[in-house]
């Protein structure tokens, strides 16, 4: 790699570019070291927003508002700027997604516009994308393992409706930065350039091509142009879609500006709401992870069949079995005590974990201290002995415990929900009166919220069904619509607002990332998932940003 400090700035804006990708997250770093590897007679700049100089503070995220922080997390629990992107705080799972993700149903209104050849194309990139990812042998279901022990999550259960097969992977977790700066700076055709911002495309030509970006430093506000035969944005969900608002003038060519541009805003709900009650033996259900051969961590999850989801008109949704609230004394756990107070402790609870997944742990509150500390005294010395296990699995070694499950006696157990959200309109990013704030405009539907009560009623229904046990909610009924609404608070999952379709009247790219209107300019970010399924996003944009590597280099000439 070509180093800023080994080339004068000067040097490396009069090249021109075969790819220029701009954002260095997990998409950007797979785009750029793939494409490298595939043409390495070929120059690819990367152009990263953050640098090691970069303050905590960052005029991007300070220039967000959201119109309803209530059910939406702040721009500093999203994201992160510099190279690896969020990755430098992400949780590691890798979870694939299904084929009814990608299939047009009525539940989702005019919300899905890619299909299911789509989703059989992008299969072909899942097992070089674990390679990236690092989370072991790219088999996404207990069914297709030829190592895996095929007992059931507990006993009398039986797979139907309801499946237990899924598989979650777990990445080191990989830190894309860390782990992937020695390999861009060992490529001679790649050059990185740290703390500059994307700001305004060229006008695309007769021939829908866009030939140069003006990019910004962040530290002198001083603007040069880029030249490149190729531009790919993978700036994350919100920022990709805040510089296609901001350049409007790339859609000059199709006469309009695509009306589903910032359209469609989506991302998960996610909390808990009831506890399962197990009737089997404890010891047989398989509450935690799994280790693979070559030590990955894997996990189970409920889901529920395409037939059925189909049938019901309903949202995909996986649900998993977790802890109970950490934050409430009534769990009798003294090592989930110690852990809980570790978390709210000033300075130490913001190393142990990033802010959003903090938060889902102490619900930003300091409950029944004194309750707890009994709960830790109780319990001694497994209060103490049980973290510290944990804290060297998840802190020490080199592939880590990635989250902490603890075996409970009674076979009982609270649910994680991790749901589908519609898309829907109304859910948008647009510009400010500056035409540089980004506003954001995000809330749950009665449909997102129906259709995770109605799940919860068909894994009760089944578990009974098969003898394997049963749901015991924490809300009555009347509460259940605000309670779900509180807890998923959206930001963290970014999708919709960039959406792949068919046509620039249904969405803003093609199948291959391409924006309509344009030749050679990509988004390559969860922006363009018109559908948000049951997976977090990561895993699958790393797929699409392989795919679109080997799409760039099939091109015989995109200059």
């Amino acid at each position: 790699m070509r180093k800023e400090t080994e080339m004068k700035l000067t040097d490396i804006l009069q090249e021109t570019y075969d790819v220029c990708v701009v954002g260095s997250g997990p998409a950007g770093i797979i785009t750029a070291l793939e494409y490298s590897h595939l043409n390495p007679a070929k120059k690819v700049l990367l152009v990263e927003y953050g640098n090691a100089k970069t303050n905590a503070k960052n005029s991007l995220d300070n220039s967000i508002e959201i119109k309803n922080p209530l059910y939406h997390h702040q721009p500093y629990e999203c994201t992160n700027k510099g190279l690896g992107g969020t990755s430098a705080t992400w949780g590691g799972r890798c979870v694939m997604w299904d084929e009814i993700d990608f299939m047009n149903r009525p539940v989702l209104g005019e919300g899905c516009c890619w299909d299911s050849e789509l989703f059989n194309d992008i299969n072909r990139y899942v097992p070089r994308a674990a390679t990236y990812f690092e989370c072991g042998d790219p088999v996404f279901n207990l069914n297709d393992s030829k190592n895996l022990n095929k007992q059931r999550i507990a006993e009398h259960f039986v797979e139907g409706i309801v499946t237990d097969s899924v598989l979650e992977r777990w990445s080191m977790p990989t830190r894309f930065g860390k782990r992937y700066r020695k390999d861009i700076e060992q490529r001679a055709n790649i050059t990185l350039l740290e703390g500059f911002e994307a700001r305004d495309f060229s006008t695309p030509g007769a021939d829908n091509k866009v030939t140069t970006l003006s990019i910004r430093e962040v530290a002198s506000q001083t603007q040069y142009n880029v030249k490149a035969s190729a531009f790919i944005i993978a700036t994350g969900g919100q920022e990709a879609t805040r510089i296609l608002l901001r350049n409007t003038q790339l859609f000059k060519n199709i006469g309009a500006i695509p009306p589903a541009l910032g359209k469609y805003y989506q991302g998960h709900l996610s909390g808990k709401i009831a506890s399962i009650r197990f009737k089997g033996d404890p010891k047989k259900t398989n509450y935690g992870f799994i280790r693979d051969t070559d030590g990955t961590y894997l996990r189970r999850r409920f889901q529920f069949s395409t037939e059925f989801l189909l049938d019901q008109n309903l949202l995909n949704a996986a649900i998993w079995l977790d802890n109970p609230l950490f934050y409430d004394p009534k769990h009798h756990n003294g090592a989930m005590s110690f852990m809980y107070l570790a978390m709210i402790t000033p300075f130490l609870g913001k190393r142990l974990a990033p802010a959003a997944i903090a938060h889902t742990i102490t619900q930003n509150k300091k409950h029944a201290i004194k309750k707890h500390i009994w709960n830790v005294i109780k319990g001694f010395p497994r209060s103490l002995t049980i973290p510290a296990s944990i804290f060297y699995k998840r802190y020490i070694q080199q592939r880590k415990l990635p989250g902490i499950f603890l075996y409970n006696p009674e076979n009982y157990y609270a649910l994680h929900f991790h749901a589908e959200q519609i898309a829907d309109p109304l859910n948008r990013l647009e510009l400010g009166a500056d035409g540089e704030k980004l506003v954001i405009h995000y809330a749950l539907t009665d449909t997102d919220i129906n259709s995770v009560i109605k799940l919860h009623e068909t894994l009760d229904m089944w578990l009974r069904a098969c003898g394997c046990g049963e749901l015991e909610y924490w809300y009555n009924k009347e509460e259940l619509p605000e309670a779900i609404r509180r807890m998923s608070r959206g930001g963290i999952h970014q999708s919709g607002t960039t959406r792949i379709s068919a046509s620039p009247e249904e969405g803003v790219v093609d199948s291959n990332l391409k924006i309509w209107g344009t030749d050679n300019v990509y988004v390559c970010s969860s922006s363009a998932f018109p559908t948000s399924g049951q997976a977090n996003p990561t895993f699958l944009l790393g797929a699409f940003a392989l795919r679109l590597s080997h799409h760039l280099s099939r091109q015989i000439d995109i200059t």
